[in-house]
Formats: C-alpha cells, sequence, structure tokens
C-alpha cells in the first residue's frame, strides 16, 4: 500500500489504519468517529488528503480545452475555484473535482485518489499540443474544517485568510490555500510542499482547537451534507442529470463538452432515475447496497448508494437513486436492510445546512 508523507504521524497518533484508495490511511483515532464529526462542527478538524491528486494545467487554449471535459464555464477571474465533473462520451461522470484558475492560461486541479491515474490518462489522451499537464507529486494536502479553521490557521500558521471569500484561492509563500472542503463547514486546503507537511500537521495540531480527524468522520461530515462520494454515488454510468447536479453548468450555458448530448436529452425528457436524500424514520441504520421501495413494500424503486448515522441529527441518512417519478420530497419509502423493513423517507439534501463562508454583501 502506498503511503502519504503523514503517515506516520497518524500511526503515532495511534490512528486506526486502512485501505483506501490504494493507500494507508488514518479511518478515525482513540476518541472515535461521533466524537471526530462533533468536533468538526463545533471546533476544527484536520484531515490528511494528501492521497488526492493534485494537477495543473497550463498553456494556450487551456480554457477552451477544459470546457471541452467539464460542462461550465471556467472562471474568468483569477483565485475563483469551481466544483466540476469530467465526462465521458457516454455522458457519464469520469470524476468530480475542484479547478481553480491561476492565470490567463494555467489551472490547478484536485482530483479524487481512486481515480487520478484514469483522470490523468483521459486528460492526456484529449491533451492539445499547446496545453501541458503536470502532476504535483511532490505535495501534500492538508484540510482544516470548522468554525475556528480561519482562527488557527492565522494563530498556529500565521497566515490570514480573513479576506478569503468561500471557493476562492490564495498563495502564501509555497503553500497554496483554497477556501473549500467536502464537509460543509468553513475550511480551508492547504497544498505544501511534502517535506513541510509533517511541520504544518504539527503546528496546526498544537491549536487548542484543532484535532485530527479520520476518512470514516469525513464521510459521515460529508453525508450529512449530501455531496455525493465518487464510486458510490456517481460513477462513469452516471449522467449529472441523474446524479442532481446539474447546477455545475452555472448560468451561461456550455454546450460545447463532451457528453453533452445525453445531458441535453435527460433535460428535455427527464432522466429515469434521480439521487435523492432518504431520511430513515424507523429505528436502524442503512448502508450502501440497501434496497428502497414503495411505502407499501411491493415494489424496488431503487437502491442506497451512501448511508450512515448522521451525528449531528441523531438519526439514520443516506442518499441513493430511485426512479423519477418517485423522487418526491416527504415521500414516503421501505429501506429493506437483509430482509427487515424500516420506515423512512425522501428527504431533501443538505440534511445539514452548511456553515462555508458568505460573501459580504456588496452596498446598494
Amino acid at each position: 500500500m502506498k503511503q502519504t508523507p503523514l503517515h506516520e504521524a497518524h500511526t503515532t497518533l495511534k490512528a486506526k489504519m486502512a485501505e483506501f484508495a490504494g493507500y494507508d490511511m488514518p479511518i478515525q483515532y482513540p476518541e472515535g468517529v461521533m466524537a471526530e464529526h462533533n468536533w468538526t462542527r463545533e471546533h476544527a478538524g484536520l484531515f490528511d488528503v494528501s492521497h488526492m491528486g493534485q494537477i495543473t494545467l497550463e498553456g494556450e487554449g487551456v480554457t477552451e480545452f477544459l470546457e471541452r471535459l467539464t460542462p461550465p464555464t471556467m472562471p474568468k477571474k483569477e483565485g475563483v475555484a469551481k466544483y466540476t465533473v469530467l465526462m465521458n462520451p457516454e455522458g457519464g461522470i469520469i470524476d468530480d473535482l475542484i479547478v481553480t484558475r491561476l492565470s490567463d492560461h494555467k489551472f490547478f486541479a484536485v482530483i479524487n485518489a481512486g481515480c487520478k491515474d484514469k483522470d490523468i490518462q483521459w486528460i492526456e489522451e484529449n491533451l492539445p499540443a499547446t496545453i501541458v499537464l503536470t502532476h504535483l507529486e511532490a505535495r501534500a494536502l492538508i484540510a482544516i474544517q470548522g468554525p475556528q479553521a480561519e482562527a488557527a490557521l492565522r494563530e498556529a500558521l500565521d497566515i490570514d485568510a480573513s479576506d478569503l471569500n468561500y471557493m476562492r484561492y490564495m498563495e502564501h509563500k509555497d503553500f497554496f490555500i483554497s477556501r473549500l472542503g467536502y464537509t460543509g463547514e468553513d475550511g480551508f486546503e492547504i497544498s505544501v510542499p511534502q517535506d513541510r507537511a509533517e511541520a504544518v500537521w504539527h503546528k496546526l495540531l498544537s491549536h487548542k482547537d484543532v484535532k485530527p480527524i479520520g476518512l470514516a468522520a469525513r464521510d459521515s461530515l460529508r453525508l450529512e451534507m449530501g455531496y455525493p462520494l465518487y464510486g458510490h454515488d456517481i460513477d462513469a454510468t452516471t449522467s449529472p442529470v441523474e446524479a442532481d447536479l446539474t447546477w455545475v453548468r452555472g448560468k451561461k450555458l456550455n454546450t460545447t463538452f463532451i457528453g453533452n448530448d445525453r445531458v441535453m436529452a435527460e433535460l428535455a425528457e427527464g432522466p429515469k432515475r434521480k439521487r435523492v436524500g432518504i431520511q430513515l424514520t424507523g429505528k436502524g441504520v442503512a448502508r450502501e447496497g440497501a434496497e428502497i421501495f414503495s411505502a407499501d413494500g411491493q415494489t424496488q424503486i431503487g437502491t442506497l448508494t451512501s448511508g450512515g448515522f448522521a451525528p449531528t441529527l441523531q438519526g439514520a441518512i443516506g442518499q441513493g437513486y430511485v426512479s423519477s417519478e418517485n423522487a418526491k420530497s416527504e415521500e414516503k419509502v421501505i429501506i429493506r436492510v437483509r430482509g427487515r423493513d424500516i420506515e423512512a423517507k425522501i428527504a431533501d439534501m443538505p440534511f445539514v445546512q452548511p456553515s462555508t463562508k458568505k460573501a459580504p454583501k456588496k452596498a446598494a
């Protein structure tokens, strides 16, 4: 198994380690998943996400190239990040990723750990001669998430990000700092050279409001937000319309991207299935693969793709795909878990309102 530059730091902290996307990663620390989840919501959690891929694309025509691979038009301003999806010719999702404009002809992107090899291969297969892809393998990635993240960044690392808005990017010496994350909390992802990662990790952990958080709590945090997890809630067969991700296209519609034909057809005709939130109203917890039935338990209408206990809500939630005619908020359903039926309902996502930083209102 591969290891991140922070592997020794995790084992020293007695983290429970397990394989994830080919890496030996911390699943939880001794305090446990519930405590880690709540600490992130109330204070600041520190995550090692160095297993994810970091790349740059640079050259003449790079904006147009990215608008062929992904549905939205790219940000025009430097330092603006955008969540999007990498598309295949069949209209399916190769990966979801964050793309940030660095300059007129350069973008920075963070891609999923389990997808980075196929992502890079796909991009290189389509790459014009004028554009260079660079895989930033010598950099680590650390996320700090929670209401005290900004203060911890300032007090532990002497980095003032108070003027940095959500989905925005700044540089501090050789650090790349983006105000974003996958927990619904205010926070930052910090790209640092590998040989600096352990020092940065320990400095942040020295702050009274910061604790290390494993992948299990990261998953429960993103599930409460209704964010999709690649390989589970979305994959190469899933369209953005089915996945309820058509909003990534933005207001200025791009119709030149690979896979656009399927997207346009599903927008016109409606998809056969739709990703929805599920909130269990009966006792029990449902996981990926549980079957979703109509309220009378007679007809299967879908399948759960993610599920678990939501510490913030003190109840079980999930997300999955149901036939479009059943994708109505508050509609009662049955979740069948190993032959046992649990009452549930279709729920709006996010399950918990995000606490990301809001841009200041402009004066009238």
